[in-house]
């Protein structure tokens, strides 16, 4: 079992990692002044899907 695979079992972890995707991604939005607002949701989605912290699926095993 690899380090993501642990991550991604353990809902405490997915919980913190989706505060701090949106905390990230309103600081750089703020930042830019929301120039870019659509590339950084784009870039927040990839990021999160590619961890298995996709938000359009229900909670995953």
């Amino acid at each position: 079992m690899g380090i993501l695979d642990k991550f991604k079992s353990n809902k405490s972890a997915r919980g913190k990692a989706h505060k701090a995707s949106d905390a990230a991604e309103k600081k750089l939005n703020e930042r830019t002044g929301g120039k870019y607002e659509q590339h950084v949701d784009t870039g927040q989605q990839q990021a999160e899907r590619r961890l298995g912290m996709d938000r359009d699926r229900p909670d995953q095993p």
